[in-house]
């Protein structure tokens, strides 16, 4: 009996070592994304599939993004920053170069959202969404036409407008607004714009980040500043307001791309490349724009997705 004893307690041991060292050998990539990017359904799929582990963590802005990857102990494996800020993480070689051998799904994202500027061949990052930034706003408080961005600054909607707190997004708004060039380095111009802002600032309601959808679905505001997404977002049939509408100005917008990057210091770039081959599949790529609001580089996912979307 005694031998039996022994034999059970090391037949437990060697499993409870080798449950240890399949622990141990379990990958969790650390994300960090915008609020409400990702159909969240997505992630679980993604772990099942796979045995990998996501833990996601949200962020208000590139520059906080931009702080967090030059930390000495940064632990992220994908990041998910807006075209402009990509550029300068290059230049400060903060960036992994991506090995697309390990993405072949990449040849489903339609060409004209690649070899951009800010990352000519696409080294170091992948197209996720786009969009526009306009104006969102009740259609039972604003009587005026929204085709231009003059109506941000009107007495008549004082404290009932919302801009986006975003230093890039609202210089931009306010440029355009002026009749400058939103790209704009002349110095004159960019004070111009400033001065504007201080004129306005005392019509407006507050500054915020993903807080403006619960805002303006709740009709806390007439006008607000927002990502084209939010503005889908905050506009569904089922779960936001009816009375919500969505512009451009007549002036021009900005187009942006968001894209998906691997930071240098990630410990599994070849999981983060999995990961983002994933996101890369047509119906993981459509669902996931269905559920955000945002459109998708995806041509392969735009097929699926139908005619109902716009391109």
């Amino acid at each position: 009996m005694k031998k039996i004893a022994f034999l059970l307690m090391i037949v437990m041991a060697i499993s409870l070592f080798a449950g240890c060292a399949k622990s141990a050998d379990t990958v969790t990539l650390n994300v960090l994304n915008w609020g409400d990017y990702i159909d969240e359904e997505l992630i679980t799929r993604f772990e099942d599939e796979t045995g990998i582990k996501i833990n996601y963590t949200t962020l208000a802005n590139n520059e906080e993004m931009l702080v967090k990857l030059q930390q000495e102990d940064c632990i992220y494996d994908l990041c998910f920053p807006s075209d402009y800020i990509i550029e300068k993480l290059i230049g400060m070689d903060l960036l992994h170069e991506i090995n697309k051998d390990n993405i072949p799904n990449l040849k489903n994202i339609d060409p004209r959202f690649m070899d951009l500027d800010f990352d000519p061949d696409n080294k170091y990052s992948i197209p996720y969404m786009w969009g526009t930034v306009g104006i969102l706003y009740n259609t039972t408080m604003v009587d005026d036409p929204v085709n231009s961005w003059d109506i941000l600054w009107n007495e008549k909607y004082s404290g009932q407008i919302l801009m986006y707190n975003s230093i890039r997004d609202t210089i931009g708004v306010t440029l355009m607004k002026l009749g400058y060039s939103i790209n704009t380095r002349n110095e004159a111009d960019i004070a111009a714009a400033e001065e504007a802002l201080i004129e306005q600032k005392p019509l407006v309601q507050a500054y915020l980040g993903d807080e403006i959808k619960d805002r303006m679905i709740g009709g806390g505001a007439a006008l607000a500043v927002v990502y084209s997404g939010d503005a889908m977002w905050c506009m569904d049939p089922e779960d936001g307001n009816p009375d919500l509408a969505y512009a451009c100005p007549d002036s021009g917008t900005n187009l942006w791309l968001d894209n998906i990057i691997i930071p240098k210091s990630s410990k599994h770039a070849a999981e983060a490349e999995k990961f983002i081959d994933f996101l890369c599949e047509p119906d993981v790529a459509a669902q996931n724009a269905e559920y955000i609001g945002y459109s998708t580089p995806n041509s392969a996912a735009l097929e699926l997705m139908g005619a109902g979307y716009i391109d």
